[in-house]
């Protein structure tokens, strides 16, 4: 059997209410889109989610990372989906999109992506996340805890086919630059980099040598889009989107999702300038409300057969994460008592896309040496 391919593509084309939800009306134009891509042969199955104001693409083929036709079926979905999105004046219509035509793939285009290409297992458990109200690093310390921290991931203590450990790519998003690190061996030298983590993001984790999995097939992956970079503007925070593998040489679903029950401090919520907690969310609250949020984080569960998603299961829609929801609007509650004050509000060289610099551009004649 070919390899399968599973793609995540997500864009925000317009929402009901501010900021707040898609529309149920683009989430049909979009499984209908998809739907004819299915019948054609293009794609094996889908899904649509949506998560916050993003429009969430599941897709799964053999056409491998980074396929034009792939990309291609995704752009014209949401440029269909931004036409209904003009047509019934949401808000936001077409925001993420940021070109005017296709040009071979979607990358920089505005959508965020994350994509791996890999040989199926008899079980494939496989879960994707979407994030709404922050930034691609805000996956960094979940998926460094699900590969690289015991205290989270039991089996890279007691499972010998885990024991080895992980290899991490991180990008430097700034410089357009990447580096491969080995953990647990460089476990230090990989936190000094992915603390910072406006600059530094996980872009994949990989099997080593001579474990149960292809060590050049990927585990997780993470979209790793700045829409500021692409718009030269704040048009949106990046809301970005994981796939992770679990089980059999990977951890299992629960420490992944485990890495999820601290409700970590991200940037983006209101305007993409302020810090506040990722809330691990069921499907139903995948909408942001208070300030525009606080952050949050679904995750819906598959299994694959053959390219075909069995499921998806609502990972969060679970009482045991009750209480890390809670304890995320004790800390939402006690930032936003912060107002416009640090750390609440992001520190000044990580607002330069928004309106602050045109307040000290209208200042500076005002300001005088002392």
């Amino acid at each position: 059997m070919s390899k399968i391919t599973v793609s995540l593509i997500k864009a925000d084309v317009g929402s009901v209410a501010g900021h707040t939800t898609v529309a149920d009306e683009l989430i049909k134009v979009a499984e209908s889109n998809l739907s004819e891509a299915k019948e054609s042969g293009l794609i094996i199955d889908f899904r649509v989610f949506k998560a916050g104001d993003d429009l969430e693409l599941l897709m799964t083929h053999t056409k491998g990372v980074d396929s034009e036709e792939i990309h291609r079926l995704a752009w014209e979905t949401f440029e269909k989906a931004a036409e209904k999105a003009k047509e019934l004046k949401l808000y936001g219509a077409g925001q993420d999109l940021l070109a005017d035509a296709f040009s071979g793939n979607v990358r920089g285009m505005g959508p965020g992506v994350a994509e791996m290409e890999f040989t199926e297992r008899k079980a494939e458990p496989i879960i994707a996340f979407m994030m709404d109200k922050t930034e691609p690093g805000a996956f960094n310390l979940p998926i460094f805890r699900i590969f690289a921290d015991p205290f989270n991931t039991a089996g890279l203590v007691i499972d010998p086919s885990m024991h080895q450990g992980f290899v991490f790519e991180i990008w430097d998003i700034m410089e357009h630059k990447r580096v491969f690190m080995k953990a647990p061996e460089e476990m230090y030298d990989i936190l000094a980099l992915i603390g910072a983590k406006s600059r530094f993001v996980i872009k994949r984790v990989f099997p080593k040598p001579g474990g149960k999995l292809p060590e050049d097939e990927p585990v997780a992956v993470i979209s790793t889009e700045k829409l500021y970079q692409i718009a030269g503007e704040y048009v949106g925070k990046d809301d970005p989107v994981a796939l992770v593998r679990a089980q059999s040489g990977l951890p299992a679903v629960g420490e992944v999702l485990e890495a999820f029950a601290f409700p970590h401090l991200v940037s983006g919520w209101m305007r993409g300038s302020h810090n506040g907690p990722i809330m691990p969310v069921p499907f139903k609250y995948a909408k942001c409300t208070r300030f525009d949020g606080p952050p949050r984080v679904v995750a819906a569960g598959f299994q694959l057969s053959n390219g075909k998603l069995i499921g998806p299961v609502d990972m969060f829609d679970d009482p045991a994460f009750d209480y890390t929801r809670q304890k995320a609007m004790e800390v939402a509650e006690y930032m936003r008592r912060h107002g416009p004050f640090e750390p609440h509000r992001l520190p000044r060289e990580e607002m330069e896309y928004t309106t602050l610099p045109k307040v000290m551009e209208k200042l500076k004649e005002r300001f005088e040496e002392i």
